[in-house]
């Protein structure tokens, strides 16, 4: 009988990887789209499972140029971060594909459509052109206008060219990236699986340590969310079902159930596997990796599973 895992116990950094105690400067000239800093694929091109992984927001990267936009200290752009859930994600990588994006959720959020950007900060965003969504309304758009609170991160308004520019440079090919992945693994294996990593603060002291979102059931067939839940359960981290985090427009973009291409979103408790201050990896950061594992592995096992009678007509 399997003994279930604590949600959080002792760990180690894989790779003995080098964690930045603030976010990295980098030059505005590295944000090209010939350039490939912007994204990280693991995995070989010869897809080695039916799951792709996507890390959306664990990047530190801030270019200089929208550092020198900021109305407010380089800190207030952390809360914004999934922070180093990118870690958790290397500790359980086995060699399927993975897409990791590297520049900050502040220069531009993968999780928004091209078409949720905010008047308030975005001269580009004309009014009836746009998705002005509960998202952009509350500040948290294709380019987010505040992080906590409700104080504006920037001194004024982008261009409309240097929004245009980040979505060419970083959004297209990140999801891009993404489809490509998703259609390599299902034509290998039949049926594909994204699974859209992120992390969320602490719930309270009756709150999930997990959240796993299918858009309330559109981006995912059930079986796919009972093997999720079912792998987590088993772990000793029951999670909750779409609330308060249901996924957003990377699973609402590529889940197609019906094409035999399913997306989920997890959130994790950033108290699971950072240390005491949510700053850095902490004591937590393996056995959740090895949760993160279990539920690759449960939703792989359901693709191969789902494909066989498919592959036997």
């Amino acid at each position: 009988m399997t003994v279930p895992r604590e949600c959080s116990c002792a760990t180690y950094v894989r790779g003995g990887a080098d964690f930045q105690s603030k976010p990295a400067r980098i030059r505005p000239t590295l944000i090209r789209v010939e350039q490939p800093e912007t994204l990280e694929r693991l995995g070989a091109a010869v897809p080695a499972s039916p799951v792709v992984v996507s890390v959306p927001h664990a990047g530190r990267l801030y270019p200089d140029a929208l550092l020198a936009a900021l109305a407010v200290p380089e800190a207030a752009l952390r809360p914004l971060e999934d922070r180093h859930v990118d870690a958790v994600a290397r500790a359980a990588w086995r060699g399927e594909t993975m897409l990791i994006q590297r520049h900050a959720r502040a220069w531009i959020d993968l999780n928004r459509s091209e078409r949720e950007r905010d008047p308030r900060i975005d001269v580009g965003a004309i009014p009836g052109h746009m998705h002005h969504s509960a998202r952009v309304r509350s500040g948290l758009g294709l380019v987010p206008r505040r992080a906590s609170g409700n104080q504006t991160l920037w001194r004024g308004r982008f261009a409309a060219a240097d929004i245009a520019a980040r979505i060419a440079a970083a959004h297209r090919p990140y999801h891009m990236a993404v489809e490509a992945a998703l259609a390599a693994a299902r034509a290998r294996f039949g049926t594909a699986v994204l699974l859209d990593l992120h992390s969320m603060p602490p719930l309270g002291e009756d709150g999930a340590r997990m959240v796993i979102g299918d858009r309330f059931g559109r981006t995912a067939a059930p079986r796919f969310v009972a093997r999720a839940e079912a792998a987590l359960a088993g772990g000793g981290c029951a999670p909750a079902i779409n609330l308060p985090y249901a996924g957003g427009h990377i699973v609402e973009r590529h889940g197609r159930p019906a094409r035999r291409i399913h997306a989920l979103q997890l959130e994790i408790d950033r108290s699971l596997y950072l240390d005491a201050a949510l700053d850095r990896p902490g004591a937590g950061l393996a056995p959740t990796a090895a949760l993160v594992r279990d539920v690759i592995d449960a939703l792989a096992d359901e693709a191969l599973a789902s494909a066989l009678p498919m592959a036997a007509e």
